[in-house]
């Protein structure tokens, strides 16, 4: 979902509008940045919305561990080992 002008907001009005822009934010799905000083401060999404973030960002390290999982497999079967003494003298340990 695109952000437009309209969905930036100050923190000085937001504090002043707060429940209508939560109000925006569950209903309508928009998504609102918080301004200070003229920089990005923060960020008001509906709860949902950011659980369905957190879900994502979960099921992608995952995937990374997964990813990681196999490619030491495929280690294993080509015999491209190291023993911990190897591995700690490779990273200076």
């Amino acid at each position: 979902m695109p952000i437009d002008s309209e969905d930036i907001v100050p923190l000085s009005q937001a504090r002043a509008k707060l429940a209508d822009l939560c109000e925006a934010v569950t209903q309508k799905g928009e998504e609102k940045i918080i301004t200070k000083n003229g920089h990005g401060y923060a960020a008001l999404i509906g709860a949902r919305r950011l659980d369905y973030y957190h879900r994502i960002e979960r099921e992608q390290i995952h995937i990374t561990l997964l990813d990681e999982a196999l490619a030491g497999l495929e280690d294993l079967k080509e015999n491209q080992t190291l023993s911990l003494a190897e591995l700690l003298k490779r990273h200076d340990r």
